[in-house]
């Protein structure tokens, strides 16, 4: 049977905040801790330009997706919600 979206995207945020805390090395901070529409970068969680670096390459290695669009990656690293929604559009073909 396959998983709805709602079901897919949950688990792609969940997915995706543990990803963040472990490989960005954020420390104090839990998955659980991060909102999905949590702004990322500057006055939210507070990632930076190096963040966003690192988010693209776990992009590449975890799901084959490549952002070479710098506004298209401003726009996809908005927010947990946002990634997700990238992440899955992008992917769901292959699942």
């Amino acid at each position: 049977m396959q998983e709805s979206k709602a079901e897919a995207l949950a688990k792609l945020r969940k997915d995706l905040k543990e990803m963040l805390v472990k490989d960005l090395s954020l420390e104090d901070v839990n998955p659980e801790d991060i909102k999905d529409d949590e702004i990322l970068f500057g006055e939210g969680l507070g990632l930076d330009s190096l963040d966003a670096v690192e988010i693209v390459v776990l992009l590449q290695r975890n799901f084959g997706l490549e952002i070479k669009d710098m506004n298209k990656g401003k726009e996809v690293f908005y927010s947990i919600d946002t990634l997700a929604n990238y992440v899955y559009e992008n992917t769901k073909s292959e699942t």
